[in-house]
């Protein structure tokens, strides 16, 4: 019994330490769970996702940013328009004012990779980048999921 105890104690301790590597801090800002879905062969663009929670006084705009085996970042916007749903690129960047939460997800914001070298596959870890104007840059990895899927991590759906 007290060895099952162990075991279940080390499996709770190691899942918590997953969870705290897929968060990342600069300044008073916080990115939790950087994702992107797993592309088709030969598609050249995929999308990041993740949240920002800004835990300061004052706003912050995530203004550009870089990713592994893309060629360029951009901060893209999701809108419906009499029913028809448009993609843009927001060339101000995004603010995150203070204590708002910002989740970037599907249909709605998110981080344009473009010009892939090579598709995205599920499973992959793809080293990045942010850029806020007041916070400055932060490393983060997005956590590549399936295709079509709604979340991070598998269970989350599609």
């Amino acid at each position: 019994m007290r060895c099952k105890f162990v075991l279940v104690a080390l499996a709770l301790a190691l899942a918590a330490g997953a969870a705290e590597a897929a968060e990342y801090r600069i300044g008073d800002l916080q990115i939790r769970e950087p994702w992107a879905r797993a592309t088709p062969k030969g598609a050249d663009v995929a999308a990041g996702y993740m949240t920002i929670v800004n835990r300061g006084a004052q706003p912050d705009r995530l203004i550009g940013g870089s990713a592994m085996g893309a060629g360029r970042f951009e901060i893209h916007r999701m809108t419906s328009n009499q029913g028809v749903m448009q993609m843009r690129p927001v060339a101000e960047g995004l603010e995150i004012k203070p204590g708002e939460t910002i989740e970037l997800k599907p249909g709605s914001w998110h981080a344009m990779l473009l010009d892939l070298k090579a598709p995205l596959a599920a499973g992959d870890r793809v080293k990045g980048t942010l850029v806020f104007q007041k916070a400055g840059k932060v490393e983060i990895e997005y956590q590549v999921a399936p295709i079509g899927a709604a979340g991070a991590h598998p269970a989350h759906g599609r």
